[in-house]
């Protein structure tokens, strides 16, 4: 085991907090595939510049990442209903 993949990824409890939020609103039969394949692709971005922990940019960029086109409204009024713009992470 290489000392990188040792290294255990947590979640900044304020982002967790809004990650589970953000979950929240997703219909519960696909709720699992988008917290696995999100918590997935948040961990990748922070593994990729050799951090451990998951901040909001990441959890916001990774929910851009993964989420289809067709849920992205709703996605965008979950994140603007806890009060996380996501427009100061470059996205529209």
């Amino acid at each position: 085991m290489t000392e990188q993949s040792a290294q255990r990824i947590t979640w900044d409890k304020t982002t967790e907090e809004k990650f589970l939020k953000i979950l929240e609103d997703i219909p519960e039969m696909i709720r699992g595939i988008a917290e696995a394949r999100v918590c997935r692709k948040a961990e990748d971005i922070v593994r990729a510049q050799n951090r451990q922990v998951i901040g909001e940019k990441d959890m916001v960029d990774a929910f851009f990442a993964e989420t289809p086109g067709g849920f992205m409204p709703v996605m965008k009024n979950s994140m603007r209903q806890i009060g996380l713009d996501y427009t100061q992470y470059g996205h529209a």
